[in-house]
């Protein structure tokens, strides 16, 4: 059965057939790209549908069993997290398309498919060496994309970025080779079994390893204190980038969620307890950062990447419990933060384009002003946590799931001010933007605003996916009973160490 290592394969096969034979003719590689993506989505749904019954799938590649070869794995929540980044990706890829995005380079589709190979990868992989393969993957992939179409302050930013990624790839490998010395395994089932074999008095290296893992996921989902590359990344990628990034990050918090449940996680001795110490503190820090972040930010796409910052740090915040109910609200929370950052980077480009520059200050009203109004205040209220888009609800889930003494105060403190905060710092943007500049005209201002792109209407096609996004974050309020039961499923799954590890270790031959 192919279909679980078709989300890798296929992107992996078009991509270098975009870059090396389509990438003089436009319309072929959009054609190519449109059609991949779409039929991942098809994919992804299938798949979704097959763990929904709450069996592990495995596939062995050349038939190795686990732990002796590269196995990836199949469940409900790498079943999830596959749909997510494949539907994100066919949004994104209309936006692209139709604002024109990925015809300012040649390679723009090319690298979008690699990055979508990459992305898959780490969510179906069972063990941590090919989990740091797929990071790689995907971080080449979106280096890239992060500097298609140039400038100065793109490549600076994107600089930031490659170095920050850098480190965290080789504290990877630090982590990997310390793992291996002393378990003398990296498949996440054989991990789950061997710790606990280990003498509490003995795992000191497993601590160790634990540790620096935890610090490369922190990385990559931007948690304190290595948060501050994502903002200045974010606000100086090309948004369809910047949208597709709203994944990256749950790339991360995925792989906190695998690897130190399973492996390092509840009832482990030696390392029970070890990430959720320090991920919590950590994670109310980053909600911190990110509320001030908005409230402070002059610019628009800075704005919405604290904002991102701030969405991490409350994901994080009940992931860090390390209990399935915590984490079934941290699910749900990640399904909408990732569609609300997405709207969000998706809105702010029909904007800026239309503007002399993403400056918060007055300028003159764009066309189709209150349509972009509306769609802003939307996806603000959604990112915010107000009623009556799924914010409200994956926020509500979490402040539910964080009620244990000692925690309960700082966890409801930090979200529910940091609430406030973005509500406030988006109330200013979205003044500024779309209600100031209503009174303006452009003879009213003399502040160098004759560089204004002249007025160019929003065709239905480049509207289409912010409301599309919009739609799939009304869906998640409308029928969050179904998903919220489906997704306590998903965690209960997760939380059953002895049936992933019996899955992948235990599966009979074929044949």
């Amino acid at each position: 059965m192919h279909w679980i290592i078709l989300p890798v394969v296929l992107p992996a096969m078009v991509a270098p057939l975009i870059g090396f034979v389509m990438r003089w003719d436009i319309t072929l590689a959009r054609s190519a790209s449109v059609a991949t993506t779409i039929l991942l989505v098809g994919i992804s749904i299938g798949l979704a549908v097959m763990a929904s019954g709450g069996e592990t799938f495995l596939y062995k590649l050349g038939n190795w069993p686990a732990p002796f070869g590269i196995v990836l794995v199949l469940d409900r929540l790498s079943a999830l997290m596959v749909l997510l980044t494949t539907v994100l990706a066919l949004i994104v890829l209309i936006h692209a398309i139709a604002t024109g995005w990925d015809n300012r380079g040649r390679h723009f589709h090319a690298l979008f498919q690699f990055q979508l190979m990459g992305i898959c990868g780490a969510f179906l992989t069972g063990d941590v060496f090919n989990l740091f393969v797929f990071f790689e993957v995907l971080l080449i992939a979106s280096y890239g994309l992060m500097i298609h179409s140039g400038g100065k302050d793109r490549m600076r930013a994107g600089l930031q970025y490659v170095v920050m990624n850098l480190a965290g790839s080789t504290l990877f490998l630090f982590a990997l080779g310390t793992l291996y010395a002393s378990t003398g395994t990296l498949n996440i089932a054989d991990l789950a079994e061997r710790i606990p074999q280990i003498p509490p008095e003995e795992a000191a290296l497993v601590r160790v390893a634990a540790i620096l893992l935890m610090i490369v996921f922190a990385v990559k989902a931007a948690l304190f204190p290595v948060q501050f590359w994502l903002p200045a990344t974010y606000a100086n990628a090309p948004a369809p980038v910047a949208a597709l990034f709203a994944i990256m990050t749950k790339v991360g918090a995925y792989a906190i969620l695998r690897v130190h449940t399973t492996a390092f996680g509840p009832g482990i001795p030696g390392t029970e307890g070890l990430a959720g110490t320090w991920l919590f503190p950590a994670a109310i820090v980053t909600i911190a950062i990110g509320a001030i972040g908005v409230l402070g930010a002059r610019r628009l796409m800075p704005l919405i990447g604290f904002s991102v910052v701030g969405s991490m740090g409350t994901l994080l915040v009940a992931v860090a419990a390390f209990s399935p109910t915590a984490t079934s609200a941290a699910l749900y929370y990640m399904v909408h933060s990732t569609f609300a950052a997405a709207c969000l980077f998706l809105i702010a480009d029909l904007v800026v384009s239309r503007r002399s520059a993403d400056r918060l200050i007055p300028e003159p009203a764009t066309v189709q002003n209150g349509l972009f109004a509306a769609l802003f205040f939307a996806a603000a209220i959604a990112m915010a946590g107000m009623p009556p888009l799924s914010g409200f609800l994956g926020k509500l889930l979490v402040l539910d799931a964080m009620r244990e003494p000692g925690v309960m105060g700082w966890a409801w403190s930090a979200i529910l001010i940091g609430s406030l905060l973005t509500i406030l710092g988006f109330a200013r943007a979205g003044s500024t933007l779309f209600w100031k500049s209503t009174a303006m005209t452009p003879e009213a201002d003399n502040s160098g605003l004759e560089d204004v792109a002249p007025p160019n209407h929003a065709t239905a096609l480049q509207v289409a996916p912010s409301m599309l996004a919009l739609a799939v974050l009304a869906a998640l309020a409308a029928f969050a009973g179904p998903v919220s039961a489906y997704l306590e499923d998903t965690s209960a799954q997760l939380f059953d160490r002895d049936g992933y590890v019996a899955a992948v270790l235990e599966q009979p031959e074929e044949g």
